[in-house]
């Protein structure tokens, strides 16, 4: 029986990550295209590239973890899902749309899961050369430098809210922007730096419709070990949940517990009728 990852092994994880973006991401930049998927996403040679490096890499070091990722059979992800046991949970290549069109946002994202629960998280963004880390109970960092939330004012109207429209009911979107909500509005385009950029206070509020476990799995540990108050929730559903699915859930957070509340208050769930 081989150890387990620790915290301890943040850093060298983190090399990892890093070699596979050398190797399998930036080379591709504004060099690819992508295909569509059955669910519509698209996928790409370095999304199959990273995960094919990973998988490889992190066997090689812990041959007791699996590997679920995003890029796998549903049938499969459910399979290991199941199976109890250390688990890591991989997005290669979070944000591919903006990845295929030279848009620069998109990360690796990976995510240690043991007992059910994310426990390691690690983020890089491999054009700012960003790397989020955080492990339960322990705080969460940017490059070693402790995340802290910012938040510019102690109401809804003094925040910038990331909400990602695409996901929300067409009929719901004209209420988020009545009187009383946020300042002003962004939408990244890649779950799992949005969760990290929320953690490093660069905005405030976050809405999002349809999360799978790939895209949260490790931002939002990074998110609550920065402190901030998150939760998820079945898409038909007004009561969050906390046991790991694969199928989507929306996510709500802001940067502090009051601001949540208030967030809370005026999204107004179950967001989809």
């Amino acid at each position: 029986m081989h150890q387990a990852p620790t915290t301890a092994d943040l850093n060298s994880l983190a090399a990892l990550l890093r070699e596979a973006a050398r190797t399998e991401i930036l080379p591709r930049f504004r060099n690819t295209t992508g295909s569509a998927k059955a669910d519509g996403s698209l996928v790409t040679a370095a999304d199959l590239g990273v995960q094919r490096w990973l998988t490889t890499a992190l066997a090689e070091r812990w041959p007791d973890v699996a590997l679920l990722g995003e890029e796998m059979d549903a049938a499969e992800q459910q399979r290991l899902l199941d199976a109890g046991g250390p688990l890591w949970c991989l997005d290669p290549l979070d944000g591919t749309s903006n990845f295929t069109c030279g848009f620069p946002g998109f990360c690796i994202s990976l995510a240690l899961i043991r007992e059910g629960r994310a426990e390691l998280a690690l983020i890089l963004d491999p054009l700012r050369d960003e790397c989020f880390t955080a492990a339960r109970g322990l705080g969460a960092q940017l490059d070693g430098t402790q995340l802290v939330p910012y938040a510019p004012g102690p109401t809804l109207g003094d925040c910038v809210a990331v909400v990602d429209f695409k996901r929300i009911p067409p009929a719901r979107v004209p209420a988020l922007f009545r009187q009383g909500g946020f300042r002003s509005q962004r939408n990244l385009g890649a779950v799992a730096l949005e969760w990290c950029w929320l953690a490093a206070g660069r905005f405030q509020l976050y809405l999002h419709g349809g999360q799978k476990l790939w895209d949260h799995a490790a931002g939002r540990l990074v998110t609550q070990e920065a402190g901030c108050t998150t939760a998820l929730f079945a898409p038909h559903a007004a009561t969050p949940i906390d046991t790991l699915v694969l199928g989507k859930q929306l996510a709500l957070a802001a940067a502090n517990a009051k601001l949540y509340a208030q967030w809370l208050d005026f999204v107004e769930l179950p967001m989809h009728g």
